[in-house]
């Protein structure tokens, strides 16, 4: 079965199939550089993520664009609040983005445009909507005429006549000078109080900057042309951001500016939808502050398929602790089982391979496919823990091996691995020579009752990250583990 995507404009799964064979664009909604992430975005680029990279599985090269706001209300309010340029509060928080991903394992994008690095680019759109009659300019502003685009409502799923209703009573000094209450700001003219945190760009009709929704528009266009094969966001972005990009792009092009549009659910924290007014908003750097494995969080994430909602519990959070403490001592049954690559089966050959591309064949379906991951980590925990109790083992070291590569190669897809640290076969520092050299210390030690001293070098392994398990038969086996604690 083909890998089938859910499309919010045709509300229907699709098979996917990209434009060029082989080669799949993407462009993500990126995040306004005002404050830190939050467990939204966490939800937002994971997601992309683990698409970007089941379609690398799949065979296909990848380009992935996703773009930086650092030009918003918000964000001057932020500067006008600070006493900075609007430039250093953008570059403090994309910084910070990147920190945050990288945590989080998320693969760095092909590209990350900036608002302000485009702004001849929408400027030039801009003008082109002007042209063809699909924009006014009005006292240094510049609106977008949405009765000009007659499917407009058609990604949200609403008529002009019910936005309409929804929109009357809200009157504003910026209403008066719409045509209509749902047009949108394209350009906005420079205002006096902005000009110490930011240098407003001239244009053919006025000194400003633009509107939110024109920079993606304009981005979409510089990296793909008229048209991406997926664009991906929040469903908070469906409408209006979503829907005006779509009336912007394809007023000029007069074709689809995206063929698949894909949405992820919203985070809720113990039921209540996130907000700092509740007093329940988290960020990702807080919860990684507090001690939280960013693989366990990042497991979170994916036990609910995107496109479902997420509520955010410390009940939840645990229990991912626990079940990627499952899966990264499977990860490490290298460390501690005789495996061996002979005969063994290829990952891509392997009957688990096809449980996991089947989950995620019916629009990336993240828990099921987890089930199959557990599956394997848990058969083999049970080998590691029957091998360095009794040295005994159920299956072949093949078949060990064959599970091992798989679950390591699958979980990749899904963005969660141990870290360097803890599977580097150098990582503690001792060689393998080194550390035959003081297990045989200890057991003269043992031999001779001289418990402390026995007891000493036990603890000094440890402290590299090296177990002993010490057999009924009086020999030892060791295997790798996180280090306990540093050592000079």
């Amino acid at each position: 079965m083909p890998l089938r995507l859910y499309n919010t404009l045709s509300r229907s799964l699709e098979p996917f199939s990209s434009r060029v064979a082989n080669v799949a664009t993407i462009y993500a909604c990126g995040v306004t550089v005002y404050d830190y992430c939050h467990l939204g975005h966490a939800r937002s680029y994971v997601a992309w993520d683990v698409l970007r990279r089941y379609l690398t599985f799949l065979g296909y090269t990848v380009h992935y664009v996703q773009n930086f706001t650092d030009i918003d209300d918000k964000i001057l309010r932020r500067a006008q609040e600070t006493g900075e340029s609007m430039a250093t509060v953008s570059d403090r928080y994309i910084a910070a983005y990147h920190e945050d991903m990288a945590r989080l394992n998320i693969l760095p994008a092909t590209a990350y445009p900036r608002a302000t690095a485009v702004i001849p680019a929408i400027i030039e759109l801009i003008q082109q909507l002007i042209d063809c009659d699909c924009a006014y300019v009005a006292d240094g502003d510049v609106y977008y005429a949405v009765e000009k685009f007659p499917s407009y409502g058609k990604l949200s799923g609403r008529r002009l006549s019910q936005l309409m209703a929804g929109a009357s009573g809200r009157v504003e000094e910026e209403d008066r000078r719409k045509r209509h209450p749902l047009d949108f700001a394209l350009w906005k003219a420079a205002k006096p109080e902005e000009a110490r945190v930011y240098e407003p760009w001239p244009a053919p009709w006025g000194k400003g900057r633009p509107g939110w929704h024109i920079e993606c528009s304009a981005m979409v266009q510089q990296a793909f042309g008229a048209t991406v094969d997926i664009h991906c966001g929040g469903m908070d972005l469906i409408f209006p951001h979503h829907e005006n990009e779509i009336a912007q792009s394809e007023a000029v092009s007069q074709r689809p500016l995206a063929r698949w549009w894909l949405h992820n659910g919203f985070v809720t924290v113990n039921t209540e939808k996130m907000s700092k007014s509740l007093g329940n908003f988290t960020t990702i750097r807080d919860l990684l502050q507090q001690g939280v494995e960013p693989m366990a969080l990042r497991l979170l994430v994916l036990q609910a398929q995107y496109r479902k909602p997420l509520d955010f519990t410390d009940t939840a959070l645990d229990a991912a602790a626990k079940g990627w403490q499952t899966l990264a001592d499977a990860l490490r049954a290298n460390q501690a089982l005789p495996l061996s690559a002979t005969e063994a089966i290829a990952p891509k050959e392997h009957p688990s391979t096809a449980a996991f591309c089947a989950a995620m064949d019916d629009d990336l379906n993240t828990a099921a496919a987890l089930a199959v991951l557990f599956d394997l980590a848990k058969s083999l925990n049970r080998e590691q823990q029957r091998y360095l109790h009794g040295g005994q083992l159920e299956r072949s070291p093949s078949a060990l091996s064959a599970d091992w590569q798989t679950l390591v190669s699958l979980a990749q897809v899904l963005g969660l691995e141990v870290s360097p640290a803890d599977s580097s076969p150098c990582a503690t520092g001792l060689s393998e020579k080194e550390i035959e050299a003081l297990i045989q210390e200890r057991q003269a030690a043992r031999q001779a009752k001289n418990y402390a001293e026995s007891d000493r070098l036990r603890d000094l392994l440890l402290a590299h990250g090296i177990k002993l398990v010490d057999q009924k038969d009086g020999s030892t086996h060791w295997f790798r583990v996180p280090a306990t604690s540093s050592s000079s």
